[in-house]
């Protein structure tokens, strides 16, 4: 068990939330922060209705806190949460809203939507690894969002789950909506859609993934800029997700090696 450090809004706020919902969370919270912002307010009411402790710091204190963090998590935005005796986060992890802050001006970002398979989301990984994905955002509920912990997708990624960094979030649509503001054109992977032979990807790319079953839910296919689809010619209905997901991030690796 070691002593981890969430910084930003975003960031702190989630793992409040999380704390309240464990009822019996073993892990010793507290919040540092400097000026109390309307923001970083909203927070700490959150934190002492469960329980938490709540400390003001200046902020040279938490650049110090932060100043060992990866690059994306550096820029604190005034508040911190220290989680003594979590278990210690993989370094791929990262939070979205500060990876937006530093992103580069060509980046590519997967979304995957209710993946549930494992092995699924492995291969997925494995692609984005050899594709130079940049991120890789899976939602908390319907997936297999626990990549760390998960020895299927471990193996099946031939161990690219520890090298791709990767974002959980509560909500898809908002984090599409956060990416949509920081300039990025989301692409929609479904049938009907126009084909991929013919879209040149933006600088700034997100391809969206939904379940072979039910595809992209109606809401996050409603923040889609276009909906790009794979031309085939088999029997069957489609290509498995990971496939899929392979053969769009080659045709955008290609592109950008023009």
């Amino acid at each position: 068990m070691a002593e981890n450090i969430y910084t930003g809004f975003h960031a702190v706020e989630e793992r409040v939330r999380r704390s309240a919902q464990k009822k019996n969370d073993s892990v010793k919270l507290s919040v540092l922060f400097s000026k109390p912002g309307p923001r970083i307010k909203k927070i700490l009411s959150q934190a002492a209705e469960v329980g938490i402790d709540c400390r003001q710091v200046s902020n040279e204190e938490l650049d110090a806190l932060a100043k060992n963090l990866p690059e994306t998590a550096r820029d604190h935005r005034g508040i911190i949460l220290l989680a003594d005796g979590e278990e210690e986060k993989s370094s791929n992890i990262v939070q979205l809203d500060q990876w937006i802050l530093s992103c580069p001006e060509k980046a590519t970002v997967v979304v995957l939507d209710s993946v549930t398979d494992p092995h699924n989301v492995g291969a997925v990984l494995r692609s984005c690894d050899q594709f130079g994905v940049d991120l890789v955002l899976l939602p908390e509920r319907n997936s297999s969002s626990d990549v760390k912990d998960n020895q299927v997708i471990a193996r099946s990624s031939a161990g690219a789950s520890a090298w791709v960094p990767y974002s959980v979030v509560p909500n898809l649509v908002r984090a599409v909506q956060m990416l949509k503001e920081s300039g990025f054109w989301i692409y929609g992977a479904d049938a009907g859609g126009k084909s991929v032979a013919g879209i040149e990807f933006a600088q700034k790319t997100c391809i969206v993934m939904g379940s072979e079953g039910s595809g992209i839910a109606r809401l996050l296919s409603e923040q889609c800029d276009q909906i790009v689809s794979i031309p085939t010619c088999g029997k069957i209905d489609s290509l498995n997700v990971s496939v899929a997901t392979g053969i769009l991030l080659y045709e955008r690796f290609r592109q950008t090696k023009i």
